[in-house]
C-alpha cells in the first residue's frame, strides 16, 4: 500500500512534464519516412531515464528473408528505430514495452476543428494526429519507467522500451528488433484499447483485384461489358464472403464486436471517360484474419471464393478476376485469457480503476503477432487510447487515462519482474 501511494504522488508530480512530452510528440509529424524527429525527442528522454540506449536504422538485407517481411518501403535511412533498457537486477521475468512512433496521415485537414499536430488540450484531452494512436500509449509507458526509477524501486528483471517505425505500414520496425535479438517473457502494446485488455488480436492482409471488361462507346455501350458493373458483382461476392466467414466465429471475446473479421472495400478505381465504357476495375481492400487462423488458409479461402464467380456469371470464367497481395500483412494474435500475464495484468489494473477491466479480443491487427509468433513472447495489448478515434479527424486521448495506465503500468512492472524467472 505504501508503494503505490507513492506512486500516485510521484505521477501527480509528473503530470505537467508528461502533457508537455505528449504535446511535443504530437506537434512532430511522424508518418511514414519522417520519424525522425519524434523519435529525437524519445532519445532525449531515454537518455534522462538513464536507459540503454540502442539507435538503428533499419537495413533491409537483414530483414527481406524474413517470412513476416512485408514491406514497399526500401529506405529506412534516417528514421531509426530506438530501444531503451533498463536493467534489472537479475533472475527475474523480463517485460518488453513496444510503442510505435509512425502515424498515419492526417486527411482532409479542413474536418478536423485544429491543426492536426497542434497538440491543444482541451477537456481534459490532448487533440492530434498519433495522440491516441499511439503516442500516448507511448507516454504512459515511459512515465511508469520514470517512476519506477525515481523512486528507486528494485526490479529483477529487464524491461526493454521500443519505439519502433513502420508499424503502420506491417510492422518492419518491430520485426527488426526482434531479428536484433530483443525478447522477453512478456510484452505489452499501449494500443488504443480503451482501458480494455486484449489477448487476442485480429491479424490482416491487404488485396487487389483487377476485374476485366470490354470498352465500348458509351452510346453503344450494348457492345461492351462494363468493368464497373462487373466489380460490383465482386463487391457482393466479398460481402458473402465476409458474412460466411463471420457465422463461423464462436469466440466469446468477440461478442461486443459487430463484425469480428470483416473484409473491407477501402479503394475503387475505373474508367478514364465518362462516354466510355471501361475494360478494367480495380478494387483493393483488406481481409481481417482470426486469431485462430493463418495467414495461408485465409488467403486460400478468398482466392477460392473469387475463382467461384463463375459460377454466378460465365464473363468471369473466360476472364478470371487477378487477385494480387501488397502491403503489409499483420500477424494475428492468440493467447489464452487465463494466462499469467492477463491475470497479473488484469489484478493490477481492476486495483487502480476500482472495476475489473474488460477483456476482449482486438478488432485490429497490431504488432503483437509478429512477437508472439515470431518470438514466442505472451503479448498482450492495453492502453489509454480512444479506440473510435484512432485514424480518424480530431484524434484525442484523454489525459487521466495516461497516468491511469501508468499508474497499472508501475505497479505491473514490479510484480512481473520481480517473478522468479
Amino acid at each position: 500500500m505504501e508503494t503505490h501511494r507513492l506512486i500516485k504522488e510521484k505521477i501527480e508530480e509528473k503530470k505537467k512534464r508528461t502533457i508537455k512530452l505528449l504535446q511535443r510528440l504530437v506537434q512532430e509529424d511522424s508518418v511514414r519516412e519522417n520519424e525522425s524527429k519524434a523519435q529525437a525527442i524519445i532519445i532525449e528522454k531515454c537518455r534522462k531515464l538513464g536507459m540503454e540506449l540502442d539507435i538503428w536504422e533499419i537495413n533491409e538485407i537483414d530483414i527481406e528473408n524474413h517470412p513476416f517481411y512485408r514491406c514497399d518501403r526500401k529506405n529506412f535511412k534516417g528514421n531509426p528505430n530506438v530501444v531503451g533498457v533498463l536493467r534489472g537486477t537479475g533472475g527475474g521475468k523480463s517485460l518488453l514495452l513496444n510503442g510505435h512512433i509512425d502515424v498515419v496521415p492526417e486527411g482532409d485537414r479542413k474536418d478536423w476543428l485544429h491543426d492536426p499536430y497542434s497538440g491543444v488540450i482541451e477537456g481534459g484531452k490532448l487533440y492530434g494526429r498519433g495522440s491516441t494512436d499511439m503516442k500516448g500509449g507511448s507516454v504512459a509507458l515511459l512515465l511508469a519507467i520514470e517512476v519506477i526509477k525515481e523512486l528507486n524501486i528494485p526490479l529483477k528483471g529487464d524491461v526493454i522500451f521500443q519505439s519502433v517505425i513502420e508499424e503502420e505500414s506491417g510492422g518492419t520496425g518491430t520485426l527488426a528488433a526482434l531479428i536484433r535479438g530483443y525478447k522477453a517473457d512478456a510484452a505489452i502494446i499501449p494500443e488504443p484499447t480503451n482501458m480494455k485488455i486484449f489477448p487476442k488480436q485480429q491479424g490482416s492482409m491487404w488485396f487487389r483485384l483487377k476485374v476485366k471488361g470490354k470498352s465500348a462507346h458509351g452510346g453503344t455501350r450494348y457492345e461492351g461489358v462494363n468493368a464497373i458493373e462487373k466489380a460490383y458483382k465482386v463487391v457482393q461476392s466479398l460481402q458473402e464472403l465476409e458474412n460466411a466467414r463471420n457465422d463461423r466465429v464462436t469466440d466469446p471475446l468477440y461478442s461486443n464486436i459487430p463484425i469480428p473479421l470483416p473484409v473491407n472495400i477501402g479503394r475503387i478505381e475505373s474508367g478514364k471517360w465518362p462516354s466510355s465504357v471501361p475494360d478494367t476495375a480495380v478494387i483493393e481492400g483488406r481481409i481481417g484474419v482470426g486469431p485462430w487462423e493463418t495467414l495461408q488458409d485465409v488467403e486460400k479461402e478468398f482466392t477460392t471464393k473469387i475463382s467461384n464467380l463463375k459460377s454466378m456469371d460465365t464473363w468471369f470464367d473466360e476472364h478470371p478476376v487477378e487477385v494480387e497481395w501488397f502491403g503489409g500483412r499483420w500477424q494475428p494474435g492468440n493467447l489464452p485469457s487465463d494466462h499469467e500475464l492477463v491475470m497479473t495484468l488484469s489484478t493490477h489494473a481492476g486495483q487502480v480503476m476500482g472495476v475489473n477491466p474488460l477483456i476482449e479480443a482486438s478488432p485490429w491487427g497490431t504488432d503483437g503477432g509478429i512477437l508472439s509468433q515470431g518470438g514466442n513472447i505472451p503479448v498482450v495489448v492495453f492502453g489509454p487510447g480512444t479506440t473510435e478515434v484512432a485514424h480518424d479527424a480530431n484524434e484525442y486521448i484523454e489525459l487521466e487515462r495516461i497516468y491511469q495506465c501508468a499508474e497499472i503500468l508501475s505497479l505491473f512492472m514490479i510484480d512481473w519482474c520481480n517473478k522468479q524467472s
